[in-house]
């Protein structure tokens, strides 16, 4: 398995299966006793790893959000606590489902200790909200240091996929209604919605550029490693519930 495979097939994991703290009602009901409204949890925790910016600079960083939504949701976020105090409640909430949503029989270390190897080869060009993560203090628990490295990872091809987008010539809201055209209302982007038919090939594009550029990291494990790690991402998605 070369790196670009590695990278091709661990994709689709390391996008959805962090996402499932990110979704879960649980993390909204622990951000409501924090004193957040809604999703505004999501925004001041997921963008407070990089610490105290304006929320133009958030909004430049998710990529696929409407700007002045990220804008209202960030300064609304600030006002309940500091950032980085809502990143590490964003955190504490990845770590409980973790806990609460992956079964056991997956070697969660060996899976955290390849991420790991990744993750320290990943170039931080471009990809702010990658570095920010990386720097959030580690859980110590197998089950949630695998999935908090998951979503560094995350970050990272994400913020990837967000330059090749741009590259390819498709706005955001194109690339949203290519991919995921039932999330638009909830990235906060007001109708009408293009049609993403016309714009099917160049998201094709940037896809293929994202797992050429995430494929470079993944060059830093040996063949082995590479097929370990699809395997392991794959249980672990296959383990949660």
């Amino acid at each position: 398995m070369d790196p670009v495979e590695a990278a091709e097939k661990t994709g689709p994991v390391i996008v959805s299966l962090p996402a499932g703290f990110m979704l879960d009602a649980a993390t909204y009901v622990r951000g409501g006793e924090l004193g957040f409204d809604g999703i505004d949890f999501y925004v001041a925790g997921r963008g407070g790893a990089l610490g105290e910016v304006d929320g133009f600079v958030v909004a430049a960083t998710f990529v696929f959000f409407h700007p002045p939504s990220i804008v209202e949701r960030w300064d609304r976020g600030r006002a309940v606590m500091a950032p980085a105090e809502s990143a590490q409640a964003f955190a504490s909430c990845l770590d409980s489902w973790a806990e609460a949503h992956l079964a056991d029989g997956v070697d969660y270390d060996r899976l955290a200790e390849l991420e790991g190897l990744v993750i320290a080869a990943a170039s931080p060009a471009g990809a702010p909200l990658f570095a920010a993560w990386a720097a959030v203090p580690e859980p110590k628990e197998v089950k949630a240091l695998a999935l908090h490295r998951m979503n560094v990872l995350r970050e990272w091809r994400g913020a990837v996929h967000g330059a090749a987008v741009v590259a390819s010539g498709l706005d955001p809201l194109q690339a949203v209604m290519v991919r995921t055209p039932g999330m638009a209302g909830l990235f906060g982007w007001p109708e009408p919605y293009p049609d993403p038919a016309p714009h099917k090939k160049e998201w094709a594009s940037a896809e293929a550029a994202t797992d050429r550029a995430v494929g470079r990291a993944f060059g830093a494990l040996d063949e082995a490693d590479r097929v370990q790690i699809v395997e392991l991402a794959l249980a672990a998605q296959a383990a949660s519930a």
